[in-house]
Formats: structure tokens, C-alpha cells, sequence
């Protein structure tokens, strides 16, 4: 009865709009993603089975799951375990460590995080090993149980694994495979990782280890499916408090997503990811500008949200350099014109500049070579421009080569936006790209 109340109950559109943000807001910003990614069922039990047997059987295991980045890896694989966990032997027995490779930078740190999340800081105390594998050994050592016979399995889910491939010997790559194709400890080691390419960074003794397992997660989602999703995560729920306004809100989102010119939109969304995160990204900058006034997300909404999210980061700094700046990237883009892309010094651009300067009658663009360096480093800073590979450090600043990050499309669109750019600049700058 008091449910049914709530539901038919009336709030001020002030507070039902204030309970629409807070509601959207959680589920975009904490990545309520769905239980189980869709469309690879085969590859949910392959991952399950594997994992079942190094912690119910004690069967030790390596594999990799590769696809694109958002696609769906680790959902997949917090969805096999949270069903692996139910299982009250797998409870009981399998202990996890998860490593990234973003954060474990080398083995010594990575080495220190599996000793904390393993709970053996106080086994290992002041111990000195003389390896890492003698000190890895300890740590699954530790692990038996009672008996002495039987250690607990161990999961090692390594995010980013292409990066631990970079580390010095992949000694922690080794020794983890090592172990777990000589059977030491029952181990399953998961990688994931976005590169295709990632078993040509292993090195020849590492790939003899792996097992060469690999799943692949390629999306099959369809445009219409994307659409019921988008439906989905902006759709309010069956107990939001008002039920004539959360009626009202989702019989406008229905009507969103059936809008000609807000389908264009999230074809092009689609078209370039198909992953929870960019689609979260979209509907936040939608949601924010629902308000009293506004009370619904409408097409132009969309294509404003749309407009942001696709924005050119490195076009949208353009626009806030000084003219000096401004000029010293025309003056790249010529000598890149001329040269056919080679790298270029801070000399050669002032040269190119001064051959602007002497065209003009007056001095206002006259600046002394500090100021130009200047510049020159700010531009860098910014990462526009960037050293040339192999570029020694110990050349002097003038002459070390560089190359600019932008092309034609992007320095034109700065020109055509940038408050009062002088004629003079834009016409030198139509006479570089003509």
C-alpha cells in the first residue's frame, strides 16, 4: 500500500528534478555496467571452466583475454568470478591477486603488492632472498596448507599484461608461468591486455611457458541494440518517487531515441565505440542540462553533448596561444610543406618567420630571440610539437629537431575560431596551405 502511495505521489518538479540527477548520476559516474557482457556466452564458460579447475582441482592454468579497450574483458571476468564465488569449495579455497600494469611499474613493486594482498608481510618479515623466484617460491610455500601437501590455489589477473612484458627480464612473467606449467602451486595466471600483438613482446623462454591460450571478445552489438541501450541507462526506475513525472520522463526519452536527427548522433557515437564509458560520458554532458526550465533531454541537447565529446582537444588549445605562438606554428606547417614532414629546429622556424617579417612594413610582430625560445618551449610543453625519435638531448635547444602534432584541418579550424586573429596571419597561413 505504501509503495503504491509513493508512486502516486506528486512532488515538486524541483525535487523530481533533483532526484533524476542524483539516480542518472550515480549509475554514470559509478559505471553500473550489466552483470554479464552480452554475446559471449562461449567465451563466459571457457574462462569459468578454466578457473573452476585450478580452484576446485587444483589444475594450474594461463590465458589471455585480448580485445579492444571498453569491450567488455574485465566484466567478463568479475561476471565468472561472482558465479565462481557462489561456489562455497571455490570460496574457501582460491585466493586472488590483482596486479596492473599501470601501477606495477617493475617486479620489486609488483612482488610487494602480491606479499600484501596474500597477507604474508609477517611471514616474510626481514627475509633476504636471493632471487625473485626463490622469494616467489616463500610466498606459495606459505600458502599450503596443514598437510604440508597441498597449497591454495592462487588467481593472478595481470591488467595491462602487455605492459609487465615490458618490464626488465619479465622476470615476473617467468617466474608465474614457470610455476604454473611445472605444476609448484596450483596457479592461474589471467592476462588482459588490448594488443593483438602482444605475444610478439614475450620473450622466447617466457612464450615456452605459456600456454598460449587466448580469448578473444569481439563486439557483435547492432545499432538498434545500442539504441535499447541507450533507452536503457537513461530511463528512470519503477520506484522512482513520483510516477506521473517518472511516466512522463521515460515516454520522452522514448521519443528521443526515435528522433531522426538524435539517431544521426548516436550513429556516429557507435560507429566510433561501442563501450559503456564514452556512451556514460555522452548522456552525463545531456543530463546536465536538464533542469526546471528544461525538464527533459531533447535532439539538440544530444548534438550539443555530441559536439563536445567529439571536440579536437589539440584544436580547442589552439585557440588560446598568443599570436606569436600561432605564427611559429604556421611556420612549421610551412617548413613541413617544403620538407615533406622531415623535422625541423627552433632556427629553421624563426628563419621561416623572419621571411614573414620582412614582407611587412611595420614591426609589430618583432620579438627577440628569448622571447621567441620561449614560446618555442611553451609549444612543447603543450605537447604540439615533440623531439624527433632518436633526437639527442645534448644538442643545443636551437638546433634540436622536432615535429608538429597537428595537421592542416586542425590549424585551420584554430585560425578560423581565434578571437581577432590578424588578416595578415591568415592570409600567410592560406598562402602555406595552398
Amino acid at each position: 500500500m505504501s509503495k503504491r502511495k509513493a508512486k502516486d505521489a506528486h512532488l515538486p518538479i524541483g525535487e523530481c528534478i533533483s532526484q533524476v540527477h542524483q539516480i542518472l548520476r550515480k549509475r554514470f559516474c559509478h559505471q553500473q555496467l550489466p552483470d554479464k557482457p552480452e554475446g559471449v556466452e562461449a567465451q563466459h564458460k571457457h574462462l569459468a571452466e578454466l578457473l573452476k579447475r585450478t580452484a576446485v582441482h587444483g589444475e594450474s592454468n594461463s590465458v589471455l583475454i585480448v580485445s579492444p579497450r571498453g569491450s567488455g574483458k574485465t566484466m567478463l571476468l568479475r561476471s565468472v568470478l561472482r558465479e565462481l564465488s557462489q561456489e562455497t569449495e571455490v570460496q574457501k579455497n582460491l585466493l586472488q591477486v590483482h596486479l596492473n600494469g599501470l601501477l606495477q611499474t617493475d617486479d620489486r613493486i609488483a612482488l610487494k603488492e602480491i606479499t600484501r594482498q596474500l597477507q604474508l608481510e609477517n611471514v616474510v618479515g626481514d627475509r633476504v632472498f636471493g632471487s625473485f623466484a626463490e622469494n616467489l617460491t616463500f610466498l606459495l610455500d606459505a600458502l599450503k596448507k596443514g598437510d604440508r601437501s597441498s597449497s591454495r590455489p592462487v588467481l593472478f589477473v595481470l591488467d595491462e599484461f602487455d605492459l609487465f612484458a615490458c618490464h626488465k627480464n619479465q622476470t615476473l612473467l617467468y617466474n608465474l608461468f614457470d610455476v604454473a606449467q611445472s605444476a609448484q602451486a596450483p596457479v592461474a595466471v589471467v592476462g588482459l591486455t588490448c594488443r593483438l600483438d602482444v605475444l610478439e613482446l614475450l620473450e622466447k623462454r617466457v612464450k615456452s611457458r605459456f600456454s598460449h591460450r587466448q580469448i578473444h571478445l569481439l563486439s557483435k552489438l547492432t545499432f538498434p541494440q545500442y539504441l535499447e541501450r541507450v533507452r536503457d541507462q537513461l530511463s528512470l526506475p519503477d520506484d522512482f518517487p513520483d510516477g506521473k513525472f517518472a511516466q512522463e520522463w521515460n515516454a520522452a526519452v522514448t521519443t528521443l531515441c526515435e528522433d531522426r536527427s538524435a539517431e544521426e548522433v548516436l550513429q556516429r557515437h557507435f560507429n566510433s565505440s561501442t563501450d559503456f564509458r564514452s556512451l556514460h560520458t555522452l548522456l552525463m554532458l545531456c543530463l546536465s542540462r536538464v533542469s526546471v526550465a528544461r525538464p527533459s533531454i531533447t535532439p539538440a541537447d544530444l548534438l550539443d553533448a555530441s559536439r563536445l565529446c567529439l571536440a579536437d582537444a589539440n584544436a580547442n588549445m589552439l585557440h588560446g596561444l598568443s599570436i606569436l605562438e600561432l605564427c611559429l606554428i604556421i611556420a612549421m606547417k610551412h617548413l613541413n610543406d617544403v620538407y615533406e614532414g622531415e623535422p625541423f629546429n627552433l632556427q629553421m622556424v624563426h628563419n621561416e618567420f623572419k621571411k614573414f617579417l620582412q614582407r611587412k612594413s611595420n614591426s609589430m610582430y618583432n620579438f627577440e630571440q628569448p622571447v621567441i625560445m620561449k614560446a618555442f618551449e611553451h609549444l612543447q610543453q603543450l605537447e604540439l610539437i615533440r623531439p624527433a625519435d632518436g633526437a639527442s638531448a645534448k644538442t643545443q635547444r636551437e638546433f634540436q629537431l622536432m615535429r608538429l602534432m597537428l595537421d592542416h584541418g586542425q590549424i585551420m579550424e584554430a585560425l578560423q575560431k581565434y578571437p581577432q586573429c590578424p588578416t595578415d596571419v591568415k592570409q600567410w597561413a592560406m598562402s602555406a596551405f595552398a
